[in-house]
This record gives C-alpha cells, sequence and structure tokens, in this order.
C-alpha cells in the first residue's frame, strides 16, 4: 500500500489547527467548576499556546502549497472554540463571575462577537472581497484572546484575594471594548507589509529593550500586557488619524495605494435603503 506523500501533506495544516482545538478544550475543562487561581493560570497558557498553532497552520498552508476552503471553514471554528469560548468562560471565572449578570453578560457578548467577526470575514473571503492585505478589518479575534490571556497571567492571583466586586469593573470594561473593537471597521495592522531595513530594525529593537525594561522593573508577566495593549492603541490612535486627515486624492496616488484604499471602502457597510435587504448582510 503506498501513501500519496502530496495528499498526505494536505493533513499536516489541519493537524496544527486541531491541536489549537485540543488547547482550547483543555482550557475549558481547567475552568469548569470550582477552578483554583493556578488552574486557571494553566488555562490561559493553554490558549497562549493555542495562539501559536493558530499562527503556524496557514503559514505550513501557504509553504506545502495546500491551502483549501476546508482549512479556512476549520480554522474559524477552532478560533471560535480557543479564542472566542474558551477566553470567555476564563475571564467570567477569573474575575466577573461576582457581578452576577452583568459579569455573565459581558463574557457571552465576548464570545458572540468573536463568532460574529468570523463569520462576517468568511462571507467577505468567499465573495472575494479580503480587503487590504496590509490591515485587519476590526482586531482579530487570537489578539483579542491574547489580550485577556495576558491579564490573568499577570494577574491569575489577585481576585482571589479580593471580594469586592467593584474591582471587577475594569476588567468588565476591557472585555466589552475587546467584544466591540472585534466586530467594528476599526482597522489593525497585519505587518505584512514590512521588510527587513535599518528602520524596521531599529522599531524592533526599541520595542525589545522595551520590554525588558518593563519586565526588569515589574514582572515579566506584564510584558505581554503592555505589547497587547500597545498593538490596541496603535488600531484606535490610526482610526482617529485617518477620521481627522482629509480624504486624498486618489487620482494622484500610486496605483499599489490606490487598490489598497478601493479595496478597504470595499468593507464599509452599505446603507440600508431597501426594506428587503437580507438580513446576513447586516454584519458585513
Amino acid at each position: 500500500m503506498q501513501i500519496n506523500l502530496r495528499k498526505a501533506m494536505f493533513v499536516l495544516p489541519n493537524l496544527f489547527t486541531v491541536s489549537s482545538i485540543l488547547l482550547g478544550f483543555y482550557a475549558l475543562t481547567l475552568c469548569a467548576g470550582e477552578a483554583t487561581p493556578l488552574q486557571l493560570y494553566q488555562a490561559a497558557l493553554a490558549i497562549f499556546f493555542a495562539m501559536f498553532f493558530d499562527a503556524f497552520d496557514g503559514r505550513v498552508a501557504r509553504m506545502t502549497k495546500t491551502q483549501s476552503d476546508f482549512g479556512v471553514q476549520l480554522d474559524s471554528l477552532a478560533d471560535v472554540i480557543s479564542f472566542g469560548a474558551a477566553p470567555a468562560l476564563l475571564v467570567y471565572k477569573w474575575a466577573l463571575a461576582p457581578l452576577g449578570f452583568l459579569g455573565f453578560f459581558v463574557s457571552f457578548a465576548f464570545a458572540a462577537c468573536g463568532a460574529l467577526r468570523l463569520a462576517r470575514f468568511n462571507v467577505l473571503a468567499q465573495r472575494g472581497d479580503k480587503g487590504s492585505s496590509r490591515f485587519f478589518v476590526g482586531l482579530p479575534i487570537p489578539l483579542a484572546a491574547g489580550t485577556i490571556v495576558s491579564l490573568v497571567i499577570a494577574h491569575f492571583r489577585h481576585f482571589a484575594t479580593t471580594t469586592d466586586p467593584a474591582t471587577r469593573v475594569p476588567i468588565a470594561l476591557v472585555v466589552g471594548l475587546l467584544a466591540f473593537l472585534m466586530v467594528s471597521t476599526v482597522r489593525y495592522r497585519t505587518f505584512k507589509d514590512v521588510h527587513l531595513s535599518a528602520r524596521s530594525l531599529t522599531i524592533f529593537a526599541f520595542f525589545t529593550i522595551a520590554g525588558v525594561a518593563v519586565g526588569i522593573a515589574t514582572r515579566a508577566s506584564f510584558v505581554l500586557v503592555i505589547y497587547m495593549a500597545a498593538y490596541i492603541a496603535l488600531g484606535l490612535a490610526e482610526a482617529l488619524l485617518a477620521r481627522a486627515r482629509p480624504a486624498p486624492d486618489k487620482a494622484s496616488l500610486p496605483p499599489a495605494i490606490r487598490a489598497e484604499l478601493e479595496a478597504d471602502e470595499a468593507l464599509e457597510p452599505e446603507p440600508e435603503d431597501a426594506e428587503d435587504k437580507p438580513q446576513q448582510d447586516e454584519y458585513i
């Protein structure tokens, strides 16, 4: 019996995706029941490592030239579990449960908005409207989950020693903001257009040194929190600056930049002037 290596290679990127599901499911089991602070910390680590598998499955597919629609759909389903349901339950058990229904609703909103963002991406991809390769439309769900994970890793014992619900409100606000940013049209850089140069190396060295300085001054676990916060703030700042500056004259722009702008404009929601517009288009 001979094995067709070409067909077998299609399994490789899917194994990375399934590994992400495994870690997300493991995080869910750790959060179930009366989870201890140590179990919540372990769940956060499991989601953190799931981010690595999620980051590499697409790259493996491109390297082996085994991209497929099946892989795209499987990746989205994996993200709903590992970066939607698992972080939502994690943050609920870690900090939001004492808030009662408010904590439950905020945690649910995070998972629901993550699913809506993935559904929007899949619909746009099927239409061929993937938009700019330089930007994500909305905060990517793995990075939203990474923000929650970084907070838990840095403070996983904090709420075990406090019973005041008021101390949980800032976490609820952060989770609510993350949920909103996922379904928003705020653009976040993919950094796919970054090339090796003196400028890029200087910026990389600056952030590396800044991270080391934060780790020495506080704790190493705070470095991930700072990086996640900086990425979120960068997208918000660029969105505000884009609204403040006048629209550029497209005719004077280079063809490549003009094509990027037209692709971004295609992602803007259309005015609902028709009463019989399909309901599923509301989230696109």
